[in-house]
């Protein structure tokens, strides 16, 4: 089954037109990469999947539900995470996971932080405000508020940022057991080929708003004679 279903989907702002009528889907617990230098459409495609954007034109089904006119119903079963979204900067990151704790219903907020917290080597950054962070450690943080409500679809734009290469490492694994144990369906943008190369069954190549290319790493490299991504 299919948890991710778009269908010509586009996105125009004034002359530019930065996503051109892409169409993909994505399987139950799959894991998707998005690939693309900067201006590609990546990260306007997953704020059009998140709702934050409104298609110029296309549609978009997740977990079933039609974004453009039932988007709520998925949302509380959908995160994102970004290290180039902030978070409230005078607010505490535990302070922060609890306010999306409650936006996402979770039951026993407090224990959820503590089980992140232990997972994302987190305890000592609860009580420090987000805004006194370091970019690796806000990295974190996000991702630790992406997991706060268990979604069943995750949409990660750069989720190891900033990141150093053990830490990286850490979050990787972390996100394959995670998808293991939970049947998780994941949406990857990243720069990182290696990142891609191992985390992905499929990826989607995205050129000036363009899917130019679609398989799996194993099958693009054969395409294009190359030893990597």
């Amino acid at each position: 089954m299919d948890v991710i279903i778009v269908q010509a989907l586009s996105k125009r702002f004034g002359d530019t037109l930065a996503v051109d009528a892409i169409s993909f889907a994505v399987p139950a617990g799959a894991t998707c990469g998005l690939l693309g230098g900067n201006g590609a459409g990546k990260t306007t495609t997953i704020a059009m999947l998140l709702g934050l954007l409104i298609p110029t034109a296309g549609s978009i089904r997740v977990l079933g539900h039609d974004m453009a006119r039932d988007r709520f119903a998925a949302l509380a079963r959908m995160n994102f995470s970004s290290p180039y979204v902030a978070l409230p900067q005078r607010l505490t990151v535990a302070e922060n996971l609890r306010v999306y704790g409650h936006l996402y219903n979770v039951r026993h907020t407090d224990r959820r932080i503590a089980e992140l917290a232990d997972q994302l080597d987190l305890h000592e950054l609860l009580h420090r405000p987000a805004g006194e962070l370091s970019s690796g450690q806000k990295t974190r943080v996000a991702l630790a508020k992406s997991l706060i409500n268990r979604p069943e679809v995750l949409l990660l734009d750069e989720p190891t940022a900033s990141l150093d290469p053990d830490t990286a490492d850490l979050v990787r694994s972390w996100l394959e057991r995670y998808q293991a144990e939970s049947g998780c369906t994941i949406l990857l943008a990243s720069h990182n080929m290696a990142e891609v190369e191992r985390l992905c069954g499929a990826v989607l190549m995205m050129k000036r708003g363009r899917i130019v290319d679609r398989g799996s790493p194993a099958e693009l490299l054969e395409r294009y004679g190359r030893d990597d991504l």
